[in-house]
């Protein structure tokens, strides 16, 4: 059975998923690279970007088990990529290269029309403008009973929160101060929503939370 699922997605210790002044140059603002020391150094990410060895252990566990059993993806436009407004051209094509780490449909919520676009090993960009239901509706149906993940960014995530549409988060809490940028769950009453934490261990570079939406009881 399809889940839609955050996996991987990491916070800083006072709840930002990105810094301040985010750019071409700092994608995840000032600071959020930082953010991810615990996700580079694993053996999931060398392998994603195409390079041998890295790190073993919990962090790496987590980081493997984001990428698992994944059918389709939902991500905001600021994921794909910095450019703003009507898309000037098409070459722009994501911040991963020719090789995106998908390898399964993307469909990439935006306000502005576009063809989608195919890339090597499987990875098909999709661009929504019918919001947020449009995308997990065609996700669905692409995952083909596949887990669906909602990539990001806070916002995104946010939307589908506060939608009741996420069944798993599995945030990896990154023990350092950010001061501003994205915060991912000001404003939202995550119990009242229906989430508990269901699992929880330490990592080498990061504590990892896993919540779930629970049954209502009867």
């Amino acid at each position: 059975m399809t889940k839609v699922r955050v996996a991987g997605f990491t916070l800083s210790l006072d709840g930002f998923a990105a810094g301040p002044e985010q750019s071409l140059d700092h994608p995840l603002g000032l600071g959020g690279e930082a953010l991810h020391r615990w996700l580079v150094g694993t053996k999931t990410f060398h392998a994603m970007t195409g390079e041998e060895g890295g790190t073993s252990g919990i962090d790496e566990m987590y980081a493997a088990r984001s990428m698992q059993g994944m059918g389709a993806w939902i991500l905001g436009r600021n994921m794909f990529g910095p450019v703003r407004g009507p898309w000037p051209d098409d070459s722009w094509k994501g911040w991963w290269g020719d090789t995106p780490p998908y390898h399964c449909p993307v469909f990439v919520l935006t306000r502005y029309a576009r063809a989608p676009v195919d890339m090597e090993g499987g990875t098909v960009f999709h661009f929504v403008i019918g919001g947020i239901d449009e995308a997990l509706a065609r996700a669905r149906e692409a995952a083909g009973g596949a887990d669906i993940r909602i990539g990001g960014g806070a916002s995104t995530i946010r939307q589908y929160l506060q939608a009741g549409a996420i069944d798993e988060l599995h945030l990896a809490i990154s023990p350092m101060l950010l001061g501003g940028g994205e915060a991912l769950f000001a404003g939202i009453d995550l119990p009242a929503l229906g989430y508990a934490v269901v699992e929880h261990a330490q990592g080498e570079n990061a504590m990892h939370v896993v919540l779930a939406r629970q049954a209502p009881s009867k």
